[in-house]
Formats: structure tokens, sequence, C-alpha cells
């Protein structure tokens, strides 16, 4: 009997602890106004020499829509298990995908930087486009024509094979 209570505590304390954990934050809507207050924000939080400012359009875990601001460019990427969708927002660039991250360096668990692209193909995007990389894809906007505002959406692979 002493058994079973103590087995009962620990689930309750468990449920309790459990229930304490910090919900992930959801946000599954954005108005066009949301999202341009977000871009002015961006914007007017951009420092000389930072190439990019984010901020979070939509979260519903695991996935979460963010707003790139991007004025220059910055290092080049490569994510593990994730694809990435981009939507462009306003502005243009060039996009350098495939190729081999240049100056590598391991950044996190599942993630990649580098200086720039080794090869790849270049593709010019710009307002309205779409644009998915697949996981474990060098992916670096190489040219910055003025500012590009994107759509970032970052999609679990895991279980994808590699390209």
């Amino acid at each position: 009997m002493r058994a079973m209570l103590a087995g009962l505590a620990m689930i309750a304390i468990a449920s309790v602890a459990w229930s304490q954990q910090p919900t992930p934050p959801t946000k599954t809507y954005s108005s066009a106004a949301d999202v341009a207050a977000l871009q002015a924000k961006a914007k007017a939080e951009h420092k000389d020499g930072q190439p990019i400012v984010v901020k979070n359009i939509l979260e519903l875990a695991p996935y979460g829509a963010n707003l790139e601001y991007r004025s220059s460019v910055g290092p080049a990427a490569l994510h593990e298990k994730e694809a990435e969708m981009f939507y462009v927002i306003d502005g243009s660039a060039t996009l350098t995908t495939g190729g081999k991250l240049a100056n590598e360096k391991r950044t996190n668990a599942a993630n990649l930087t580098g200086t720039g692209i080794e090869g790849g193909k270049s593709q010019a995007v710009a307002k309205g486009d779409f644009v998915i990389v697949p996981e474990n894809t060098p992916h670096w906007f190489s040219a910055i024509n003025g500012t590009i505002v994107l759509m970032s959406l970052h999609v679990p692979r895991s279980g994808a094979p590699n390209p």
C-alpha cells in the first residue's frame, strides 16, 4: 500500500511539473497591417553592417514563419534537418543554392554556416516569388539589390532522404 501511495505521489508531482512547463508561443494569424508594421520595425531596428533583422510573423510549434529584412549579403547556411521556404514580400536579390559552403562552421547540432558558396546555382528572386530549399542544401543571398524582405518558414524534415 505504501508503495502504491508513493507511486501515486510521484505521478501527481510529475503531472504538476509537466503542467508548469512553458508552452511554446502560438500565433496563428497576422494581418497585412501586422506584417507591414513588422517590416517597419525591422527597418527601424536595422544597424549599419547588420545583414539581417528577423521578426516573428506566426508560430505554431514546430513551425515558425519569420520576416527577414536583409540589407546586405550575410553568411551562407545549410540546415541539415529542415527545408526552408522563402516568399519574397518586397525587393529583390540573387539566391545561390547548392555547391559547397566556403569556410564551413557548425553553429549548432543541425546547422552550418559559411562565408559564401563555392559552385552552386544562382537565381534572381523578386517580390512575389516563392522558393523552397531542401534540407542539406547550402543557400545564400549572394547579392541584395538595396533591401529584400522575406517570409521564411523552416520545415522539419528529419526523416527525409538526403538530396
